[in-house]
């Protein structure tokens, strides 16, 4: 009997834990940030990708004008920088 309580009480956690995600996410506090369009921020990270385990590139809007950065443990490095239009204009 002593496995059944076991997976009682992790059940009852896990229900609390849904419970209060429920809960925040009804008062707005519980979704990713990251998903959320920000509102009267300039800078934006457009896309991220891995290239390794310490090294990534970062597409990054400023305005009108995007940057190809690339971030590794040596430092960030401005790869290439655009207007937010260049490739409309092809």
């Amino acid at each position: 009997m002593d496995v059944m309580e076991q997976i009682a009480a992790v059940g009852v956690v896990l229900l609390l834990l849904g419970a209060t995600l429920w809960v925040l996410r009804r008062r707005g506090f519980g979704g990713v940030a990251l998903m959320r369009k920000s509102v009267g921020r300039r800078m934006e990270c457009v896309e991220r990708l891995s290239l390794g385990p310490q090294q990534v590139l970062h597409l990054v809007r400023l305005g009108e004008t995007e940057l190809l950065l690339a971030s590794s443990p040596s430092g960030c490095t401005l790869l290439k920088s655009f207007g937010r239009h260049a490739e409309e204009d092809q």
